[in-house]
């Protein structure tokens, strides 16, 4: 029996081939959040670069994500008709190429272009190296496998920011598109090396995809990238209802809803919704949503409290996240080894209990004079319940996926964080800029307009906590044990007619 494009078979963690997976996605990976983290602390000294507004220069990293979203729906119809392997090299490729141009941008419009053919390129990785992962994979030792991917989750947070701000500092704003070549170049090395093979198209016969659902593509592609431009402009203006807010965020969840309707109905949609019959993985995708929608949403309030309270330099407060990110990385990797063998809801609500605890620590004692040893204490706490979350509950999410499920449920799980971080940053964004227009109003004309107060974060931050309390409500609903079914392979191929997940965790 024929396996589907870029389908492996499943084989302990420690057999041939995992190993070199994990090692060519885990580079990749690294690559992506390094340089997410060094751009975003570069955002400032761009702008004095380029003699540019720093609402242009947000282009940079807004202009990356809407690519992102924009792709990611493609990435299942990618790995089904050219296979895996070719779409990561092709992602890991592009990924490379718009680095090297970026850092010859003459302009901020350049720039921003070539961010996009980066982006386009970022939005493949993760799905992708995900899907990889979770075919090679033993099911019985899913989270082990999905441990390493949480990885450059641990690197990244903490080396970013302080590259970021020692490579503008030392050298120029060249190096923090510079930096990504040689990791690019290693990824595609490792890639053609380690990555198995995909099938031929002829032993792929009848499983090649007849074509792409081209209706379902140009509804969820443009309805994420106009829904998360929505949110972004929102975000920034500090208001939802402003017409270049409102009018776009509501046409991307038009588009997104006829994309619901049009894949109910056809016969290879460009995501199988039907996975969504299944509870847990309806409950694990939930709290993947709601869960980043507080984390990645406090995180960005993080840096700016201590550069524009504070008076901190970027590569300061950049350390000072590094308690945060290390305690995320070390949690992460023993609580997703442990949910092979322990119960989902038994790790990820006290996740988010733990997290929810640390940042009301974080936010009770916030303000202008905090010492730094206790804020970084409350954040240590809050990556510690972190941990217990997110991998967690991806692992659950999709370690019951059927084979021919995999590129669809690894590309959900990727559109439904990225929509989740996206809401959370507009959102306290918003809560900020609140903040900052009530205290500049309570204060009067002596006091500075539009500069938030440590009080003004202080609110935002109570925003996030609720939020983070909201993601145990689906968290509830994930297997309380794991049942002996759960622990066998799923077949290599499915059956022909399409099928909800054969494996279901039960209460």
């Amino acid at each position: 029996m024929r396996d589907l494009p870029g389908t492996v078979r499943a084989t302990p963690p420690g057999a041939p081939g995992l190993a070199g997976i994990l090692t060519v996605v885990i580079v990749g990976s690294v690559m992506s959040v390094l340089d997410v983290t060094i751009v975003n602390v570069a955002l400032h000294p761009l702008a004095v670069a380029f003699d540019a507004p720093l609402p242009a220069v947000q282009w940079v990293a807004t202009g990356y994500t809407l690519a992102l979203a924009a792709v990611m729906p493609v990435a299942a119809w990618a790995m089904g008709r050219f296979g895996a392997r070719r779409t990561y090299l092709t992602a890991v490729a592009l990924f490379t190429i718009g680095s090297a141009l970026a850092s010859l941008a003459w302009n901020i419009g350049t720039l921003v272009l070539f961010r996009v053919v980066q982006g386009l390129g970022g939005g493949l990785l993760m799905p992708v190296g995900m899907a990889m992962v979770i075919r090679r994979a033993d099911r019985k030792r899913m989270g082990r496998a999905m441990a390493y991917l949480g990885v450059p989750v641990l690197i990244g947070p903490v080396t970013g920011p302080v590259l970021g701000g020692w490579l503008v500092d030392a050298a120029s704003w060249h190096w923090i598109f510079l930096v990504n070549l040689p990791v690019g170049v290693l990824a595609l090395i490792l890639g053609a090396r380690l990555l198995p093979r995909d099938a031929t198209a002829a032993a792929r016969g009848p499983d090649v995809p007849a074509g792409l659902d081209l209706p379902g593509l140009l509804t969820l592609s443009p309805g994420l990238g106009l829904l998360i431009y929505g949110l972004s402009t929102g975000g920034e203006r500090g208001d939802f209802t402003a017409p270049g807010a409102l009018l776009p965020t509501v046409a991307g969840l038009l588009l997104m809803t006829g994309f619901v309707v049009r894949a109910s109905t056809a016969s290879q949609p460009l995501l199988e919704l039907r996975l969504f019959r299944e509870r847990t993985f309806t409950a694990a995708l939930a709290t993947l949503t709601l869960f980043p929608c507080a984390y990645f949403g406090s995180m960005l309030l993080t840096p700016m409290y201590y550069q524009t309270v504070r008076g901190l330099s970027a590569t300061e407060s950049g350390l000072l996240g590094a308690p945060l990110a290390v305690a995320v990385g070390v949690s992460m990797q023993v609580a997703t080894r442990r949910i092979d063998r322990a119960s989902p809801r038994l790790t990820v609500v006290p996740g988010i209990v733990v997290a929810a605890l640390g940042l009301s620590l974080f936010a009770a004692q916030l303000g202008a004079e905090t010492p730094y040893w206790r804020l970084c204490a409350a954040m240590a706490v809050m990556g510690t319940g972190v941990g217990m979350v997110l991998m967690p509950a991806n692992t659950t999410a999709t370690r019951a996926l059927a084979p021919a499920d995999v590129p669809s449920g690894s590309t959900m799980v990727s559109i439904a964080s990225q929509v989740g971080a996206s809401i959370g940053t507009a959102l306290m964004s918003v809560a900020l800029a609140s903040g900052a227009a009530g205290t500049a109003g309570a204060a009067g004309t002596g006091g500075t307009s539009g500069a938030p107060s440590a009080g003004a974060y202080r609110d935002a931050y109570w925003w996030a906590v609720a939020l983070l309390a909201l993601a145990v409500v689906p968290a509830l609903l994930l297997p309380s044990r794991r049942r002996s079914r759960e622990e066998t392979p799923v077949p290599t191929h499915p059956n022909p007619s399409p099928t909800p997940l054969q494996t279901k965790a039960q209460e």
